[in-house]
C-alpha cells in the first residue's frame, strides 16, 4: 500500500532524480561512495525544495489559496523555488527575505528577479521579526479579498518533510534496481526538514540504514528534527516514533551559516575535479566536507555503500566569495 496516497501532491519535480556511483570519489575516499542528484529536480536550477513544494502547495491549492508567502535569507534557494513553482502554478508570491548577507542582484536574487518575483526585505537577526511582517502582510491581503498561505523557513514542516520520506522510497527502489543497498545516507541539517524525511523515510523503507545530518548551522537539531520526523509519520497513520538520541549529527558550520569554510570549499573542489559535480558553499559543500571528515574518522569502516543527497544550492554559488574561507 503506497504510504502517501492520502496526501495531497501536485506534480512539480522531474522524478526520479539520478542516482549512482562516484568513482573517482569513492577510489580517493577509499569508500563507496553514490549520490543523489537531487540538484536536478527540474524547477529553475533544480533543490530539494521542490519535493517539499509539491505538498505544501497542493495543500495551498486545496484551501483556495491564491498567493503564497515564504521566507529565508537573502540568497535563499527554497525561496528562489516557491517562486519558480509558484509560477508552473500561476499562484502569486512574496518573498520575505532576511536582509542580510549579499541582496543585491546576484545568485538567487538575480533569478528572483528573472521569476518576477515579489521581493520584501527585513532589516534584522531574527525569524521572529520576519514572522511578524509576514503575519502583517497576510492580514493585508485577506482585507483585500485574498487567501495568502505561508510557508516557513525552508519549507521545514511535518507536511513539507514527506517530500524527503518519499525521496528516500525512491532512492531505495533506484538501489534496488542497481543490485545495491546503502548502509548509510548523509545529507544536510539545514532547516531541518529535508533530514527529517530522510529519517523517516529511512526508518519506513530503509529500517537497516543509517542516516548522519551535517549541520551546517548551529541550532538545536535533534530537537527540531524529532519533532518533525514524529509529526510527519502522524501526518501518515504511522507508528514510527524517534527519541532525540535517535538524531544522528555531525557539525560542519565552521564560522556559521552561509560563511564559506575551508574545508567546505575544499570540498566543493574535490567534487568537481573528481566528478565534474558542482557543490555550493552554503549547504552541499559543507555537507561533503563532512563526509569526507566522517570517512577520515572511521566513520564508515566496516560497513557498506554510502550515498549523499546533493540537495542543489548552485544559484548562491554566483553570489558568495569563496576565495576568503573563514573557519
Amino acid at each position: 500500500m503506497d504510504v502517501f496516497s492520502n496526501i495531497p501532491r501536485i506534480s512539480l519535480a522531474l522524478l526520479p532524480t539520478p542516482l549512482y556511483r562516484l568513482p573517482n570519489v569513492s577510489e580517493a575516499l577509499a569508500q563507496e561512495v553514490y549520490i543523489k542528484r537531487d540538484d536536478m529536480t527540474g524547477v529553475a536550477l533544480g533543490g530539494n525544495k521542490v519535493r517539499k513544494l509539491e505538498f505544501l502547495l497542493a495543500d495551498a491549492l486545496n484551501k483556495g489559496c491564491d498567493t503564497i508567502l515564504t521566507t529565508g535569507g537573502a540568497q535563499s534557494n527554497h525561496a528562489m523555488l516557491t517562486a519558480a513553482c509558484c509560477n508552473r502554478l500561476g499562484l502569486n508570491c512574496i518573498l520575505v527575505l532576511k536582509k542580510r548577507g549579499v541582496y543585491q542582484k546576484l545568485g538567487n536574487q538575480l533569478l528572483n528577479d528573472l521569476l518576477g518575483a515579489e521581493v520584501r526585505f527585513v532589516d534584522t537577526d531574527t525569524y521572529k521579526d520576519v514572522y511578524a511582517e509576514m503575519d502583517r502582510i497576510c492580514d493585508d491581503l485577506r482585507a483585500k479579498g485574498h487567501k495568502p498561505y505561508s510557508v516557513p523557513v525552508g519549507g521545514s514542516v511535518p507536511l513539507g518533510s514527506l517530500g524527503y520520506a518519499l525521496a528516500v522510497q525512491e532512492a531505495v527502489e533506484q538501489a534496488a534496481r542497481q543490485g545495491i543497498a546503502f548502509s548509510d545516507i548523509i545529507c544536510t541539517a539545514g532547516s531541518g526538514g529535508t533530514l527529517a524525511g530522510v529519517v523517516l523515510g529511512a526508518r519506513l523503507f530503509a529500517p537497516s540504514t543509517r542516516v548522519t545530518g551535517i549541520v551546517i548551522d548551529p541550532d538545536d537539531y535533534r530537537g527540531i528534527v524529532t519533532r518533525l520526523v514524529n509529526e510527519a509519520a502522524a501526518l501518515l497513520g504511522s507508528e514510527v516514533r524517534i527519541a532525540r538520541e535517535d538524531v544522528l549529527l555531525h557539525d560542519c558550520y565552521g564560522a556559521g551559516y552561509a560563511i564559506p569554510s575551508t574545508p567546505g570549499v575544499n570540498a566543493m573542489r574535490f567534487m568537481a575535479q573528481k566528478e565534474g559535480v558542482i557543490l555550493d558553499p552554503v549547504y552541499t559543500g559543507k555537507t561533503f566536507a563532512g563526509l569526507m571528515e566522517l570517512c577520515e574518522q572511521g566513520y564508515f569502516a566496516g560497513r557498506g555503500k554510502v550515498l549523499f543527497i546533493h540537495s542543489g544550492g548552485a544559484g548562491g554559488l554566483f553570489a558568495i566569495d569563496i576565495d576568503h574561507p573563514k573557519d
